[in-house]
């Protein structure tokens, strides 16, 4: 809960734009709520802690972020109840994989106690912008970049982390069509692909842009070495299905450790699934499908939560799933996170956290 004693200085703004907002038409990331929480990073010490009301940042043209690119981000979500409750659900694992991140771009890590003062304090300011529809959340977005101004190749000095938020509806309206990418790769062993850095989906743009000219929403990536085993789809981790087995691919050195992802194999593991984390050959997914035993796929991801596979591509040949509104477990998953995020279903893992 909040502190009394916060160091963190508010800033309201005189003139919020809640009424000119339509709650029932919302689009993924484009309507932002009135404020945005502050800190830099200079003099080894996180300082200035601030809630200002919601505006452009300016810098100089030698920024550092803008040529070498140090920047890391989150995202998150918080939830309102029925009875007015404001919730964020596992907040302090997103911390916790924010904190890696920094470490592997060379940025100062932020206090655990730091990071979620700041949530509470910003979801308390603008709690009127959590959404009351069931469907919807308040989408929260950190993020740090290096910010000194100097041209040359060096960890930067200075850095400013900022949060902000965005009240937002459903990622994908239904079932996605994805294809297998085995020429093009996102990450390779030592790089970055664990970590939640900006320049991992810069670099995953063209040939996510090739495949969605194709007639794609995603990408399924494979690894970089021999584009034989399947790592995660786009913007979110893969989750595969077949009789009472969920299998997963091993998080690593180049898969993000997805929180709903952990959230969706541990709710498997809880009704008596058989999960499985391991590496999973793509032809081990195309035997399944041309069997017909592959009976779900989905992605899992906190924007997307839980987004139905209808058809995966692979070497020019479709394989279409089952309905997606026949899964047993997919549909009971994204049903199941949503009530304890809700406070409908006991929290038996501890996931959630109640700002107020």
């Amino acid at each position: 809960m909040i502190a009394e004693d916060s160091m963190i200085n508010i800033q309201p703004t005189n003139q919020s734009r809640l009424e000119q907002t339509d709650f029932n038409n919302l689009a993924f990331g484009r309507e932002f709520s009135d404020h945005m929480f502050i800190m830099d990073y200079q003099d080894g010490k996180w300082q200035s802690q601030r809630i200002v009301p919601y505006q452009t940042l300016s810098m100089s043209p030698a920024v550092s972020v803008m040529h070498y690119g140090q920047a890391i981000f989150e995202g998150m979500k918080a939830f309102r109840t029925d009875d007015g409750k404001v919730n964020m659900f596992r907040p302090f694992e997103n911390i916790k994989r924010f904190n890696l991140s920094a470490e592997r771009m060379c940025m100062p890590t932020i206090p655990q106690e730091m990071f979620i003062e700041a949530l509470e304090q910003l979801l308390n300011q603008d709690k009127d912008w959590i959404p009351k529809q069931s469907y919807a959340s308040l989408y929260i977005r950190p993020f740090m970049s290096a910010s000194d101004e100097y041209l040359g190749v060096k960890p930067s000095e200075t850095y400013r982390f900022v949060i902000f938020t965005c009240p937002v509806s459903k990622y994908y309206k239904g079932a996605v069509k994805v294809k297998i990418e085995t020429h093009y790769s996102r990450s390779v062993k030592g790089g970055t692909g664990f970590a939640k850095a900006a320049g991992n989906y810069a670099a995953a743009l063209y040939p996510a842009k090739k495949a969605q000219l194709e007639g794609f929403d995603q990408l399924i990536w494979t690894d970089a070495q021999t584009h034989e085993f399947i790592e995660e789809s786009g913007t979110m981790n893969i989750v595969f299905r077949t009789g009472n087995k969920i299998i997963s691919p091993a998080v690593s050195e180049t898969i993000l450790r997805g929180i709903t992802r952990d959230s969706v194999l541990q709710l498997a593991v809880d009704w008596g699934y058989e999960v499985e984390e391991r590496p999973i050959r793509v032809s081990e997914i195309i035997d399944l499908l041309k069997a017909g035993k592959l009976d779900e796929a989905f992605g899992a991801g906190t924007a997307a939560t839980i987004a139905p596979i209808g058809a995966i591509s692979f070497k020019d040949v479709l394989y279409e799933l089952p309905d997606h509104k026949t899964w047993e477990f997919a549909n009971k998953a994204a049903g199941e996170m949503d009530k304890i995020k809700r406070e409908k279903s006991p929290d038996t893992h501890q996931w959630n956290h109640f700002v107020m």
